[in-house]
């Protein structure tokens, strides 16, 4: 539509601004979405516009003449949409969102926003007028608004808008925090307005560009100031063009980052990376080996060339010669006289140098005239002293890294004028300085930094470490060898129902005691408990954990609990033990709290450790299993292959958190079980499935004694290893035979006593335990008497017959037995006192349905004679 000036009086007048003109497609209209239609006095659809047909999918030969009501809404909402049409008619306006269904065949439903307006037809007859908008529109603009708000009013990046005229439409608060004013302040303006001339013009051309192409312009480095900072910034801007929606450019947008801190940060982690790459040498490369002139070697191959361009380590003279007593230099203590004060004697054990082969020489330029003159180089393996006013013997004596410039040898005439600075590193382990170590640059080179220093003193420290570790490896290695072996069990240990066969193998020489253990422990009832574990960590402290969680373990045991609650207890026993009383509480100085703080770290990481504990019952020949992050253990039967056991692996004990499960497995006759520790299986060589598809493949050969499998298990898979302990621990099921079981189900009732004395004699009787026959009858009378007494349910007697005779007395009380010490005038109150008189050994243990109480009585061996009955009833009185 061409434009008409306003006339006199109209919303243009005087403002030169077109009172009707013609918009181009992408105006506010297209993406709103207005359509109209008109209805007849009959209500029917009278006019239906183009905009209508389009936004609607309906075209107006399918809609004229039609009742919209009945054409376009669902059978469910017609009978309100006829309500609503009659008001229309009436002449009430009406204002909502309408569901409606196209015409075509396609079922679309839609939602529509609509406005009724009633309205006179020419003839005065009543009609209306419908304004519909769509909803999906609607919402559409309110989401693009608001998302375009986030963008310019909450990004943290600084947003720019130009226009077609290159200059600033919009910008956001990030950017007029950063060059000041308000965003309005800043429409209008051109890229000079904020750069210099030849950024600026770099800037307004890629704006051209992108307007002109349209394509986008990604990473545009800037360089230029902010008002109130001399320092220049960077910034690097995104560039992209924007449409309307019939596709017109309407502007560039501009995204800007300060990168300026970024790049800086960049220059400073590249120096970061090359310090950490040479850390991650040191620490792969120095500590390989527990000699000390090697891992001096080792520091320096490290350090020259990557870090200096010289350099020489000296130590200790009294530490090489293994002479350990007068070795004491404690920072922050009073120095041993002749020692700590500097003027000890040092052994020169490795030298290198980039630029020169030849040794060192001692003096430095804080000596005088007279001394420098006399100082001469000192060859690798010579022994020296450091000047007692040297700069050397003040960094031992310090325990501080010293600065020293030039080398300041006049004998060394070659070194002196190409040294430019030398660092003077003691080297500290555990509080402990150990020798002294010379980081030199020749002239050249860059200086060294603050950033040196430190790395400087952690490549002596790491050294340190290990040196000190080689120093005291020997002495706990013995201490640790001498602990661990008096731990494990003696001997072969037997169980009833089980052949058993265990071996343990420590690891190399090379390597640190272990934590490994196994431990076979009788249960009542000729139960067995099988235990294998592993303490994570190595040296005397991994075998005192050992140790400890052995003991808990054989205590726990005792108390004949399910293996479940033996692993949460000892998981609970296990984290006790990783705090020690005393590392949190107020220490003397700095340095002793962060001693205390790594010893506690360290024992922490001691007191983690995996273990299986399975208990084995010969009479029913099940076995229950439960895990704290163990490896599985692995089960062979008659005629078939040995397979992993799927029992749930728990968490290590002494994480805590999480509870342990159990599973319980039928063993048959001759099933072999194996328990071992990850040395038998693990290597650096080959990965842990390769190493337990071997050991599986070692157990298949069956028709061996027990004791030669284990040795071929051994031969089998420990030559490729050695770098860890071994601990393997392995049982064939052999059950007890029913003949020795004796098992009988009692009545409630007093008879029972009576009953379960015949019974148990004539079993003892028909072992060929005549000699058994009255202490039996006299404690399995005592046990049901008080089952009666005391117990619920039925009264179960169980005897069984292995390397002991043990008697088991059931009943479904929850009460445990409890000994007292009875008076002169109590009638009763004796009985357990007898059969703890009696028995080698008594207890009590729950069970599921309520709890047993068993005796064991040692077999007779024809020489010792057994404890007269008559005797020990008469000792209660």
């Amino acid at each position: 539509m061409s434009e008409i000036p306003a006339g006199p009086g109209s919303a243009g007048e005087g403002t030169g601004v077109p009172a009707w003109q013609g918009h181009p497609p992408g105006s506010i209209y297209d993406y709103i979405g207005v359509a109209s239609f008109s209805l007849g006095p009959d209500g029917r659809i009278t006019q239906w516009s183009d905009r209508a047909a389009e936004q609607l999918g309906i075209p107006a030969r399918e809609a004229l003449g039609k009742d919209p009501v009945e054409a376009f809404l669902r059978p469910d909402l017609r009978d309100r949409g006829r309500r609503k049409m009659a008001g229309i008619m009436d002449g009430r306006e009406w204002v909502g969102l309408v569901p409606y269904r196209a015409a075509d065949t396609s079922g679309t439903h839609g939602l529509a926003e609509v406005y009724v307006m009633p309205a006179d037809t020419e003839k005065g007859e009543r009609g209306a007028v419908c304004i519909v908008v769509d909803v999906r529109a609607l919402r559409g603009i309110e989401t693009d608004l608001a998302v375009s708000e986030a963008v310019f009013g909450q990004s943290p990046m600084g947003f720019m808008l130009f226009g077609t005229d290159l200059r600033l439409m919009r910008v956001n608060e990030r950017f007029a925090t950063v060059f000041g004013g308000t965003p309005e302040s800043h429409r209008g303006r051109v890229p000079a307005d904020y750069l210099p001339p030849g950024e600026a013009d770099r800037l307004e051309n890629a704006v051209r560009k992108v307007l002109e192409t349209g394509s986008s312009i990604t990473d545009l480095q800037l360089l230029g100031s902010v008002r109130g900072e001399e320092d220049q910034h960077r910034w690097t801007v995104n560039l992209y063009r924007l449409h309307n929606a019939a596709g017109r450019p309407i502007g560039v947008a501009g995204l800007g980052t300060d990168v300026t801190r970024r790049r800086n940060a960049e220059r400073e982690a590249a120096s970061a990376r090359r310090n950490l790459a040479l850390l991650n040498a040191a620490g792969a490369r120095i500590g390989n080996s527990l000699d000390l002139e090697t891992t001096s070697r080792e520091l320096l191959a490290v350090a020259v060339p990557q870090f200096c361009d010289i350099a020489s380590v000296d130590l200790f003279q009294g530490l090489l010669s293994r002479d350990e007593a007068p070795f004491s230099a404690k920072i922050g203590r009073e120095p041993v006289p002749g020692l700590a004060d500097g003027s000890a004697e040092m052994r020169r054990v490795a030298f290198a140098s980039a630029v020169s082969g030849a040794p060192l020489p001692l003096s430095d330029p804080g000596e005088g005239e007279e001394r420098r003159s006399a100082s001469s180089p000192v060859k690798v393996g010579a022994v020296h002293r450091y000047p007692f006013d040297s700069s050397l013997a003040d960094a031992l004596r310090t325990g501080r890294t010293h600065v020293v410039p030039g080398w300041g040898s006049d004998d060394r005439p070659d070194l002196a004028a190409i040294v430019q600075s030398t660092l003077a590193v003691p080297m500290i382990a555990h509080d402990t300085v150990v020798g002294l170590v010379r980081f030199s640059r020749v002239k050249g080179s860059e200086p060294f930094g603050e950033r040196d220093l430190g790395l400087a003193a952690e490549l002596a420290s790491r050294a340190a470490v290990c040196i000190d570790n080689a120093r005291l490896y020997r002495r706990e290695h013995e201490r640790a060898l001498i602990l661990q072996r008096s731990l494990l069990p003696p001997g072969d240990p037997e169980a009833a129902g089980l052949d058993i066969a265990c071996r343990y193998l420590p690891g190399t020489t090379a390597t640190e005691v272990g934590g490994d253990w196994f431990d076979v422990i009788e249960l009542p009832g000729h139960r067995t408990a099988l235990v294998v574990g592993d303490v994570m960590g190595r040296g005397l402290r991994a075998a005192v954990a050992m140790g400890e969680l052995r003991t808990a373990v054989r205590t726990l045991a005792m108390l004949d609990l399910e293996p479940a609650e033996v692993l949460s207890h000892l998981d609970e026993i296990a984290r006790g033990l990783g705090a020690p009383a005393g590392v949190h509480g107020t220490q003397s100085g700095s340095r002793s709290a962060a001693r205390n703080g790594r010893e506690a770290d360290d024992l922490s990481e001691v007191y983690l450790a995996t273990c299986v504990y399975a208990v084995y019952d010969p009479v029913t020949r099940r076995c229950t299993f439960a895990n704290a992050g163990h490896l599985p253990p692995v089960l062979v039967e008659p005629g078939e292959s040995a397979l992993m056991m799927e029992v749930p692996t728990g968490m290590p004990l002494g994480v805590g958190g999480e509870p342990f499960e159990e599973v319980e497995v039928e063993l048959p006759d001759g099933a072999l079980l194996a328990l071992y520790t990850d040395g038998l299986v693990e290597s650096r060589e080959h990965p842990l499935e390769e190493g337990l598809q071997a050991f599986r493949a070692a157990l298949d050969n069956q028709g061996r004694p027990l004791e030669d499998v284990a040795d071929h298990v051994l031969n089998t898979l420990h030559t490729q290893h050695g770098e860890d302990d071994t601990a393997l621990l392995m049982a064939r099921v052999q059950g007890l035979p029913a003949e020795s079981v004796g098992d009988w189900t009692l009545l409630r009732e007093p008879q029972s006593v009576s009953r379960a004395r015949e019974l148990a004699r004539d079993q003892v009787v028909a072992w060929g335990l005549e000699e058994l026959v009255d202490t039996t009858e006299l404690l399995v009378s005592e046990l049901v008497t008080n089952a009666l007494r005391y117990g619920e349910g039925e009264i179960r007697l169980r005897l069984l017959l292995d390397r002991t005779l043990v008697c088991e007395v059931w009943d479904s009380g929850l009460v445990q037995p409890r000994r007292r010490r009875a008076r002169d005038t109590d009638e009763g109150g004796r009985g357990l006192q007898l059969v703890g008189l009696l028995s080698s050994g008594w207890g009590s243990r729950r069970t599921p349905r309520g709890k047993t109480v068993w005796f064991e009585l040692a077999l007779p061996d024809g020489e010792s004679p057994g404890t007269d009955p008559v005797e020990a009833l008469l000792s209660l009185y």
